[in-house]
């Protein structure tokens, strides 16, 4: 039994919608309902992971306006009416798999029914960012409940903390002008593939399995140099590890390599999701595939 996902859709920006992470998020989310045939008002849950967004936009949440744009159920629900409940985690490229965990709460619980994890990050745009390192880019994942062996497993996670010496980025005034700002160590690669490799070996030790046993790994973000140390701290090689074709993809890079790895994943067969980030932390889950699911087109 776990939470099992019905259907993805990845968007990339274009000139119209680079700067907007609000559109990029609406794009795939969407896409991805009306992929599954499902109506907006569906959503009983909708989760938003992405970090970098408009305008520095750090109030309302984001999901709100993600929720009010898709039409979910945006008015005050009657009294026994369906409504749509909706907020932002910030946990940047293990932010999918923190939403994820938290649907699957939900799901078990059975105080929902459908839930919607969404994440973009565009550059804010009007001078308010130097030197924007990620690519403009939305997903979206439309998750529901099986009650048979298929779907997501425990997630377990691991946290080596360095102050924020790998990564940081920070939002300071500059001319009258909130500023963000990023700073990157060259060892960043290395103390992500540290994390990541100790919370993927202690899943599979909880699982009972080894690295031999999954039918894929699937990893994020999607830098060459964390695909490459993370393959050798888990003695496999490269090209079983697969991440988004992207590699300046920030938190729909998870979301991405799904859609990378979907033609060769096989139902029932074990799918080990990697996560490592800021902090540094790093997650780590088995997802077991139910139903096949079609990638969503590329655009």
């Amino acid at each position: 039994m776990g939470t099992v996902i019905d259907r993805l859709d990845v968007t990339e920006g274009g000139w119209r919608n680079r700067h907007s992470a609000l559109h990029l998020a609406v794009a795939s989310a969407r896409n991805c309902l009306q992929q599954a045939g499902r109506d907006p008002d569906d959503v009983d849950l909708l989760v938003n992971a992405g970090i970098y967004r408009d305008h520095n936009l750090a109030e309302p949440a984001l999901a709100a306006l993600i929720q009010e744009d898709l039409g979910s159920n945006p008015e005050d629900p009657h009294d026994g009416g369906h409504g749509t409940f909706s907020f932002d985690v910030a946990n940047g490229s293990c932010g999918v798999l923190t939403a994820l965990q938290i649907v699957d709460g939900f799901l078990k619980s059975h105080t929902i029914d459908c839930a919607l994890v969404v994440s973009s990050d565009a550059d804010p745009g009007h001078r308010s960012s130097e030197q924007f390192p990620f690519s403009p880019a939305g997903a979206a994942l439309l998750c529901g409940w099986s009650d048979d062996d298929s779907g997501l497993g425990p997630v377990h996670w691991v946290n080596l903390p360095d102050d924020g010496e790998s990564f940081c980025a920070t939002v300071g005034l500059d001319d009258n002008r909130n500023m963000l700002r990023f700073d990157a160590a060259a060892a960043m690669d290395d103390r992500y593939a540290d994390a990541g490799a100790e919370v993927a070996n202690r899943c599979l030790w909880d699982a009972g399995l080894t690295v031999a046993d999954v039918d894929a790994i699937i990893a994020a973000p999607a830098r060459t140099g964390y695909r490459a140390a993370l393959a050798s701290r888990l003695g496999v090689t490269q090209e079983r590890v697969t991440v988004a074709a992207d590699q300046r993809m920030h938190t729909a890079a998870l979301v991405a390599a799904l859609r990378e790895a979907s033609d060769r994943l096989v139902v029932g067969g074990p799918v080990l999701l990697i996560a490592a980030g800021a902090g540094v932390t790093a997650g780590a889950a088995l997802y077991r595939t139910g139903r096949p699911w079609p990638p969503a087109p590329r655009r």
